[in-house]
């Protein structure tokens, strides 16, 4: 018997044997019934018989193999679409979704060339089968680790969310207590508060910024008249109170005024600032040069500190990068998204930023345009 006629007559067979391995998948398997452990193994099973039945060119059955197959626009999911989805969905991992696909190529195989004793099964229909599950498995694990990077995302964008309520009580309350004047203690208290609570605010915004982006969504901006050298040196004057240690000068040529968000720009500038100050030498300034011309507006951050090596520089923007050598006496190394965040907010005005490091120094510049490329990225 052919393999694809064996698993449409036998069909009901291999489901069990598919069920009684899924059920032993725990914890997750642990509260589905019967009709819930085999979800759409039927479709899947009817999806491969039909695929042996079919003549296929070589070149073909390579890209379906590799699931490289093209989906028809509009198409609905396939089968094994719809399977990763429900296993995602019901607490079950990775590892468990290829252990099932591994059982039932196992499972169908065995029983098969079983049935075609004493003769041997037709090694085509065992490669075509091989070919078969190899692009359902390319399917399911495609799908599976979209749904649960989105779900993490949203965990992660709904706690965060939450989040913000408390930290802003704790922000008021240590305020509060810095104005009582109650005494050195108090007040050396309450400012560690405010500046640990500038820092997780921080952290706070540049995880749920992180998450708009992985949801497929840019970063909102809300561009207004302003004038970036006074919103920029508010921003520093912030950073050096958090950081009294650290010299943090500012040099601004040319009119500055412009329609920019300026929120954002002081989010970029001390998200690129903060990352000087963690990897710059500490006993050296940091310098903060801004030039504006009638084209654009040119930010530049430098500092002196360790070389990034050449091979790091394409990457430094990855989201959860960090550099290897913290300043002595740092060790907040933050999440890793500073950079990342900070290009997101230059792309979202139309702009661009580029690092480039020797010897001499590190310099991250940011190069914003006069004027809005396109409104899509408006709040």
């Amino acid at each position: 018997m052919r393999l694809a006629d064996f698993i449409l007559d036998d069909m009901e067979t291999i489901l069990a044997e598919w069920e009684a391995f899924a059920g032993t998948l725990l914890p997750a398997a642990a509260e589905l019934g019967s009709l819930a452990l085999r979800d759409h193994a039927p479709q899947i099973l009817a999806s491969v018989a039909k695929d042996l039945a079919t003549h296929e060119l070589a070149e073909a059955r390579i890209s379906a193999s590799s699931g490289l197959s093209p989906l028809l626009a509009g198409a609905p999911e396939t089968a094994a679409q719809m399977h990763a989805i429900l296993l995602a969905q019901r607490g079950f991992d990775i590892n468990q979704l290829l252990a099932e696909y591994r059982a039932l190529r196992t499972s169908v195989l065995r029983l098969w060339l079983d049935s075609c004793q004493p003769y041997a099964g037709n090694p085509a229909d065992i490669a075509r089968f091989n070919e078969a599950i190899d692009q359902a498995i390319a399917e399911s694990v495609s799908v599976f680790t979209a749904q649960v990077e989105q779900a993490r995302n949203l965990l992660l964008g709904m706690l965060g969310h939450d989040m913000r309520s408390p930290l802003q009580t704790i922000q008021m309350t240590a305020s509060y207590l810095a104005a009582l004047n109650a005494g050195e203690a108090v007040s050396g208290a309450a400012s560690r508060l405010i500046r640990s609570g500038a820092r997780m605010q921080a952290l706070l915004d540049d995880m749920l910024d992180f998450n708009r982006t992985r949801l497929g969504l840019d970063i909102n901006i809300a561009p207004t008249n302003i004038d970036l050298e006074k919103v920029l040196a508010d921003e520093l004057d912030q950073l050096r109170a958090v950081h009294p240690d650290r010299q943090v000068d500012l040099e601004v040529a040319g009119d500055c005024r412009g329609i920019w968000d300026g929120r954002r720009l002081q989010q970029l500038l001390g998200n690129l600032v903060l990352n000087a100050i963690k990897y710059g030498t500490p006993d050296e300034q940091i310098r903060v040069h801004v030039t504006c011309d009638d084209a654009e507006v040119t930010m530049e951050v430098k500092n002196i500190g360790p070389v990034i090596a050449s091979s790091n520089i394409g990457r430094i923007f990855d989201p959860l990068q960090r550099g290897p050598h913290p300043a002595a006496g740092n060790e907040d190394s933050g999440l890793g998204l500073g950079l990342y965040i900070a290009r997101a907010i230059a792309r979202a005005h139309g702009g661009e930023i580029e690092a480039r490091s020797d010897e001499k120094e590190t310099v991250f510049a940011v190069h914003l345009p006069r004027r809005q490329q396109t409104a899509a990225n408006r709040g």
